[in-house]
């Protein structure tokens, strides 16, 4: 279990109270805003300040050693605490998370007040990006995510969109028995067979010259099923073919869309026909 503020004063883990003072000691003499004055030197001593006041006081490294990190969503402390606002209080921290009052660390320079105002429990919520396969986005169904070393599956709703982010309840950080949520934003992935406008899909599909001259069925695998599609005579490329509620679901209404069917009429290659069918071709035509 990892446990940074030990890492902030440079002691082990089962060290005691007297190292751990002398190493307080030692580092806040080094990066006190009054002897150094780099701009990294002032943070360095509210991280050293908070891991002391946690550290020194018997209950609340108690605490922190039962439970490590987790008390700051599995982030070391420093990354933690740049990732709230930049105007919290470390003090606020921790009192949120051990309770009671300060240790004494007050005023301007051994205290952390400067950060202003921060309560209540740290957000626990973590944002990730996924890709859906996009007939899973028409059809819904399972997807796999794998999300700060967990991996799992969740329902993908039929019909989503692209930039839509979807809530996984108590796939979060944890903290003090409690988990947040895990928000993904949803990408879906490119079609080569499918193009969607909004509700609608649009698909291409072959059309021999015969069944195009003189009508048939064709046979296409739709999102939902296979379907035997009637072409009229004298089709022509580009003509639609509309398949009324064979489109995505709108999650808002739960109307759905139509399919549409857009005929691509083949051309045979002229040198597989007969000279007999050649020759008639070319003085008919």
């Amino acid at each position: 279990m990892a446990k940074s503020l030990y890492e902030t004063l440079g002691v082990s883990e089962d060290a005691n109270a007297d190292e751990i003072k002398k190493a307080y000691r030692k580092l806040a003499r080094k990066y006190h805003p009054d002897i150094n004055k780099e701009e990294s030197a002032q943070e360095k001593f509210k991280e050293i300040n908070a891991a002391y006041e946690v550290l020194s006081d018997p209950q609340k490294k108690q605490q922190y050693d039962q439970y490590g990190d987790q008390m700051f969503g599995g982030q070391n402390f420093h990354d933690f605490a740049r990732g709230q606002s930049a105007d919290i209080d470390l003090d606020e921290i921790l009192r949120s998370m051990f309770g009671g009052a300060r240790s004494g660390f007050g005023g301007a320079q051994g205290g952390f007040g400067s950060f202003g105002g921060f309560g209540g429990m740290p957000d626990l919520d973590v944002q990730a990006r996924i890709t859906v396969p996009f007939m899973v986005s028409i059809t819904g169904g399972k997807h796999s995510v794998s999300v700060s070393g967990q991996s799992f599956d969740i329902k993908i709703p039929a019909g989503i969109k692209s930039g839509e982010t979807m809530r996984v309840r108590g796939k979060g950080k944890q903290f003090q028995g409690r988990a947040g949520d895990l928000l993904l934003s949803v990408e879906v992935a490119p079609s080569r067979e499918y193009e969607r406008k909004e509700n609608d899909l649009y698909k291409t599909f072959d059309v021999p010259l015969k069944e195009a001259l003189f009508g048939g069925k064709i046979q296409i695998e739709t999102p939902q099923k296979e379907v035997s599609l009637k072409v009229p005579q004298n089709t022509k490329n580009g003509q639609k073919f509309r398949l009324k509620g064979q489109g995505v679901p709108d999650r808002k209404t739960a109307m759905v869309g139509d399919l549409y069917l857009v005929a691509h009429v083949v051309l045979p290659d002229v040198d597989t026909l007969d000279n007999e069918l050649k020759t008639m071709l070319e003085s008919k035509l």
